[in-house]
């Protein structure tokens, strides 16, 4: 059985476009006057037939509309999109179909038209709850106004996940307890909770180098802040099955679950990435960044570069990494597979010793102390 069926099978559809540039945001999101939607649909199209092709007869779990703001994607591109995936590969009876929405009139007033074409799932990009910070993060809408876009949404949707993010400029543990209760007062069964990170190019990164970025939380609030929305969460009824999402048991993202379960995905679209097995060999796939680029690489005859055949070292990595963000945790027989080896046992105990890892037979889980530092639990487990 090929690797890839472990984690599932998914499609990953991204749109570049954004109204406006925020700040903190490192993704491949370009602000522009003009967009032919025509012209996407034929190129998604495309895409999806030669990847087809390539992935026949394959059972799709999901598809993700990312960005950028897909929610400004007209409804019928949606739709066409969604129907030419279904010409191409059986749906699986509970796929999940999900679109990434901010929270503006417009978007609020097409999610009928998602709903009727195929999603069935909104994940909105809410980001704060208070009208000062959610202008320092540079977006364009107020907080009344996301409060009744996802009104909106819940009346057209069974699932709808939001997104905030914390340790914003001058925030305290305890307003964020305030507006994390408060946000749990509006969820459905999903949320999404991010710490601020300041990345290289991004206008937040800038301002940081040149020291014009105060007020951040010391990394030890951070910590707190992090710390405090699991237990909250929890005590709510939505633990963290991930690092950074929370949601009721049985709502979790079927999308992202490919990612960190490490299953195949094909990514279509400006700067999307894919992970691909292909006659028993994995490969990782990206696609021109540049809009017009990528549009007159698909009109040309492939939206990708060329494949990146990926080694078992990259696999075992790769995998690890994913994995150990999830609660469930990671799967050492299949680890074991992958790598030719079991995981090194001194390794292992050395992290049991500091509660950072626990083992529930063949399932290696990071600790709540181990998530909080995850990054330096990894760099334990794949040393060489």
């Amino acid at each position: 059985m090929d690797d890839w069926r472990n984690g599932g099978f998914g499609l990953y559809v991204h749109w570049p476009f954004c109204q406006a540039k925020c700040p903190y945001c490192d993704f491949n999101s370009h602000v522009v006057s003009r967009i032919d939607q025509s012209d996407w649909v034929t190129a998604y199209q495309a895409e999806l037939r030669r990847m087809g092709k390539l992935l026949p007869n394959r059972l799709l779990n999901s598809i993700f509309f990312g960005g950028g703001t897909p929610s400004l994607m007209h409804p019928d591109t949606v739709a066409a999109v969604i129907e030419t995936a279904r010409e191409i590969w059986p749906f699986a009876n509970d796929i999940e179909i999900t679109l990434e929405a901010n929270p503006g009139s417009v978007e609020a007033g097409r999610f009928a038209g998602y709903r009727d074409g195929g999603v069935n799932r909104i994940s909105m990009g809410i980001q704060a709850l208070n009208d000062e910070d959610l202008r320092r993060l540079g977006r364009i809408h107020s907080v009344a106004e996301a409060k009744k876009a996802f009104d909106v949404a819940r009346a057209c949707f069974d699932r709808v996940s939001f997104d905030l993010i914390y340790a914003r400029q001058g925030q305290t543990l305890a307003a964020w307890e305030a507006e994390l209760a408060e946000a749990l007062s509006m969820a459905i069964d999903h949320l999404s909770l991010y710490q601020l990170t300041i990345e290289e190019g991004t206008a937040f990164g800038d301002r940081y180098a040149r020291g014009k970025l105060r007020d951040l939380p010391s990394d030890d609030s951070a910590a707190d802040m992090y710390l405090a929305t699991q237990d909250i969460c929890a005590a709510h009824g939505l633990p963290g099955y991930e690092i950074s999402n929370h949601a009721r048991p049985g709502a979790e993202s079927r999308h992202n679950l490919i990612y960190w379960r490490y299953g195949d995905y094909v990514g279509i679209g400006p700067g999307a990435h894919g992970r691909l097995t292909l006659n028993g060999q994995r490969y990782a796939t990206e696609a021109p960044r540049a809009p017009g680029a990528w549009l007159d690489a698909v009109r040309a005859g492939t939206g990708t570069l060329p494949f990146d055949l990926l080694t078992p070292e990259d696999q075992v990595a790769e995998h690890m990494m994913m994995g150990m963000r999830l609660y469930e945790g990671l799967d050492l027989d299949r680890h074991a597979q992958l790598a030719g080896v079991p995981l090194d046992q001194d390794r292992l105990s050395h992290l049991q010793s500091l509660g950072m890892v626990t083992l529930d037979g063949a399932r290696l889980r990071a600790t709540s102390d181990g998530r909080a530092v995850l990054n330096a639990v990894l760099r334990d487990l794949l040393m060489d």
